[in-house]
């Protein structure tokens, strides 16, 4: 192999290198997070969250500053149209929720953190008084194999990849995991959840699921 070809097989093999070890931790941007409104689907709440300014408490921002954490603030429809504030809470997000949503009840439910999806509290309800009720982090929902065969990237574990909703009577929260009929649902009155799968997802065949990350006894539903 003459000098240009021996050059020219070292400059391939190097992008094929860095190409597979970016593969495994690939690297992704996030924009700056902004101060929303979220309304229930009756029109009756809303919450609007402000950022905090604690990146220190985020995962990889060791040596960030630490601030105040994001904040929200619950508001009712008044008989004249209105809305009044209800209560303002602090969250359990250092920087903001990526996504957020409201019920009819008046209830808060947070979806993972801005810049660090898939660390710390991925899903929190809160009360129509803005009380904390339940909060879950990645190991309370799965097994750490499965944690593990997630998608990970330099900021975040990319532990679901469809939509996440609330269900027709706003009573729950539908998060889709993956294009196999992979489902986690968060039920906001019995403060529960599921994990759902099909058994058999090419037949589509065989749907169960199992209420808790302890013992992961998978039952026909």
């Amino acid at each position: 192999m003459g000098p240009a070809r021996s050059r020219r097989f070292d400059w391939i093999a190097g992008i094929f290198i860095v190409c597979v070890s970016c593969s495994a931790s690939f690297a992704d941007e996030w924009p700056g997070p902004q101060t929303r409104e979220v309304f229930s689907k009756d029109r009756n709440h809303f919450v609007r969250v402000a950022p905090g300014e604690s990146w220190g408490d985020a995962n990889g921002f060791t040596g960030a500053p630490k601030g105040a954490y994001a904040k929200a603030e619950f508001y009712d429809r008044r008989s004249d149209g209105s809305y009044a504030l209800g209560a303002t809470v602090t969250l359990l997000n250092p920087v903001a929720p990526v996504e957020f949503f409201v019920t009819d009840q008046g209830y808060l439910l947070t979806l993972d953190n801005w810049h660090n999806m898939g660390y710390g509290k991925v899903v929190a309800l809160y009360g129509a008084d803005g009380a904390p009720i339940k909060s879950y982090e990645l190991s309370d929902l799965f097994s750490l194999d499965e944690i593990n065969g997630f998608d990970h990237s330099v900021s975040s574990i990319w532990w679901h990849k469809g939509l996440a909703y609330l269900q027709l009577d706003s009573k729950a929260l539908y998060i889709s995991l993956d294009d196999k009929g992979t489902d986690l649902v968060v039920d906001t009155m019995f403060r529960t959840y599921r994990s759902c799968k099909w058994q058999d997802p090419v037949r589509v065949k065989d749907f169960v699921c199992r209420t808790s990350n302890t013992g992961r006894q998978w039952l026909p539903y």
